[in-house]
């Protein structure tokens, strides 16, 4: 039965194909007829049920399927009235009892329903697929942008916004698609009034030339089979058209077409009272039985929608009562209170219109933008952030949490702009001074008014949104190993798994578990290297995990895998950097102790003491060249140096001999020693 399915669609378009082809008996094409007005039937019922137009998204191809399929059965129909002229029960039965023996009445109502097929429905369903296309692929920009402002703001899930814009995806498909079905539905009325046409010239002159029939008789039999003929077709092309026209002009909605029409055209009592009383009115100049009945009826209608009404708002209120008691007595669910958002922004309400679309407020976007940036320049999966006022703070304050615990905050001056001195001011500006949030720079809050001169002097001026996202792009990076969970690594894995799959099934989980794989990426983020390249990432990890399992040594290996990227980010050619005495790295090396949680470094604090004193002196060359210090060590002792002096000298480069890209060249300025 499974797979007669899968061959049923094939099969039924072949024998569309064949009716073309074949000539069809009688008995069969009256078969045929009766099937074609059913789906025509169950297509429009599907229409009239249907909440969204989305649920018949299969609509386009339907219709282009029905409209094959009467035309096919109108060429058999023509066959078998230019040849017997005789086309079946159908055919005969339709064309008698519409014009009820009478052809130029069967004509009439034959070209009405022609004439309102064509130039009412279908000519209108037309335009408004037409209209409906354009304005869904207009649109499409903008609902993708307010999904992903609902996604940073938290109003919806990873999930949900996916789904979203599957949904608009498809809406844009959809409406494209019955932009183009509906020209079939066109061509398919014009093709009637031409078969009409044949079927009548064509039928008497076989009759009366060929056969030699009466011209009476030949009139009468074949005209009245053409108006048969074209009933049984215009009256389910009629269906269809009246079907596609309720899909492209059906807005969405939850409820069927039945459900809104009640709720949206019978359900006010007052509509009701208004249209009897004018009906009472009418009957005394019209037909008075038709609208006093009328009067009366819809005079009812408004008393039972006053009366139902009244009772839906006693039930609500009561139901409201009672949900308030159960709300009072159930205890309290704090599940949801449990989780922690892994990056939060809170702002006083001064800060409110900056993230406000409706006052012109783009701190959404800037926001959207921060996660395509750092996913471009990090390789990482920025979690949500979480954007949401806080009446505790002052009005133009903001908290920036990490995990819910604060790490930095600020406050803004939102009628000034933000100047900073960029290392080539030779006076300075009047203003505010202050600290810019998220370098700790000095700078200085000047008037709008203000801006020209101070760039003129050579400050850098920026306004608070840029003041905002800056400052929250600076601590995701710096806090970037911790927002790396094993979630967002399966995430990234997934993704390298569609262009690379053999890497990633060799290493994961044969060789290395999810959770070791989270620490070497840490450890890659924790000191600013991208993790973009994932699969030299991969396949470097499959290389050496065989023979070691510990993180740490395996960051190593991988950062001298991509040692281009690291030495093109902090070292250009001629730069100066420090080297490490070997002395001191045996030292460390030694100092090292390898435990089942990692390695622990038991150096003595005055050696540690000597080391950083040692090394002030060589930063302040650094400093005053307006350089980035950088330290070279020996790939055994990069680490744990590094380790070393993040509690003591924080954002200091160290790199590794092996890292360094060999067209690079690098100058040794001093030694680090102790």
């Amino acid at each position: 039965m499974k797979k007669f399915k899968e061959y049923l669609v094939p099969i039924s378009i072949i024998s569309m194909i064949l009716i073309f082809i074949l000539p069809i008996p009688g008995s069969i094409l009256d078969v045929l007829l009766a099937t074609n007005i059913a789906l025509s039937i169950i297509v429009l019922m599907n229409a009239v049920y249907a909440n969204d137009a989305l649920e018949m998204s299969v609509f386009p191809t339907v219709l282009l399927s029905l409209t094959l399929f009467r035309v096919a059965l109108n060429v058999a129909t023509t066959k078998l009235i230019l040849v017997d002229g005789d086309a079946g029960g159908v055919i005969e039965n339709f064309g008698s009892f519409v014009a009820a023996g009478n052809i130029v009445v069967g004509l009439v109502i034959f070209l009405i329903l022609l004439i309102v097929n064509f130039l009412v429905i279908t000519k209108g369903t037309e335009r408004v697929s037409e209209v409906a296309a354009r304005f869904t692929l207009d649109a499409m920009p903008g609902k993708q942008m307010a999904i992903d402002a609902d996604l940073n703001s938290g109003l919806v899930t990873e999930q949900e916004a996916k789904a979203r814009r599957l949904k608009i995806q498809r809406e844009a498909d959809f409406y494209g698609a019955m932009d183009g079905a509906t020209k079939y539905v066109k061509g398919d009325a014009i093709a009637g009034i031409i078969i009409t046409l044949i079927n009548i010239i064509g039928g008497l002159v076989v009759g009366i030339v060929m056969r030699g029939e009466d011209v009476n008789f030949a009139i009468q039999t074949y005209t009245i089979l053409t108006i048969g003929d074209g009933l049984v077709s215009q009256i389910p092309a009629l269906l269809v058209s009246f079907a596609t026209g309720l899909i492209v002009t059906r807005s969405t909605s939850d409820d069927t077409l039945t459900d809104d029409l009640k709720n949206q055209i019978f359900y006010n009592p007052k509509v009701m009272y208004l249209s009897a009383g004018l009906c009472f009115l009418l009957s005394f100049a019209l037909p008075r039985i038709a609208f006093m009945s009328l009067s009366i009826l819809l005079a009812f209608l408004g008393y039972s929608l006053s009366k139902a009404q009244k009772q839906e708002a006693e039930q609500e209120e009561a139901e409201s009562e009672e949900n308030q008691v159960e709300e009072i007595r159930k205890p309290e669910n704090v599940v949801s209170l449990l989780h922690v958002d892994p990056i939060e922004l809170e702002f006083g309400y001064g800060i409110i219109p900056l993230a406000d679309i409706k006052q012109g407020g783009d701190l959404l976007d800037r926001v959207v933008m921060i996660r395509r940036q750092l996913a471009l320049e990090f390789g990482m999966i920025v979690p949500v952030i979480r954007l949401r006022d806080n009446i505790q703070l002052g009005p133009n304050q903001y908290v920036i949490k990490i995990k819910g615990v604060e790490i930095s905050r600020g406050e803004l001056m939102l009628d000034h702009l933000l100047a900073m001195n960029s290392g080539e001011v030779e006076r300075e500006i009047e203003g505010i001074k202050t600290k810019e949030p998220a370098f700790g720079l000095p700078a200085v809050w000047v008037s709008e008014s203000m801006r020209d001169r101070a760039e003129m002097l050579g400050y850098t001026v920026v306004d608070a949104p840029s003041i905002i996202s800056t400052h929250l792009t600076e601590i995701i990076k710096r806090y970037s190993h911790e927002l790396l969970g094993r979630q967002e690594v399966q995430s990234i894995l997934d993704n390298v798994k569609e262009h690379s799959p053999a890497s990633v099934e060799e290493l994961i989980p044969k060789l290395l578990t999810l959770g070791e794989m989270q620490k070497v990426l840490a450890n890659l983020l924790r000191e600013g290297i991208s993790i973009r390249d994932m699969v030299t990432i991969v396949e470097t990890l499959a290389d050496y995990s065989a023979s070691t399992r510990d993180t740490d040594v395996l960051t190593e290996y991988v950062r001298q895998a991509l040692g281009r990227s690291i030495s093109k980010k902090f070292l250009k050619n001629g730069s100066n950097v420090l080297t490490l005495d070997p002395n001191l790295e045996q030292l460390i090396l030694d100092s090292v102790h390898k435990t089942e949680q990692g390695a622990v470094i038991n150096l003595d604090p005055n050696i540690i003491r000597q080391m950083v004193s040692g090394l002030s002196g060589h930063l302040q060359k650094f400093m005053q060249g307006g350089e980035q210090p950088v330290i070279l060590a020996s790939p055994m002792v990069r680490l744990y140096f590094k380790r070393i002096l993040e509690q003591n000298v924080p954002g200091i480069i160290v790199l590794s001999y092996n890292e360094i890209d060999p067209a690079t060249e690098v100058q040794s300025i001093g030694m680090v020693s102790v």
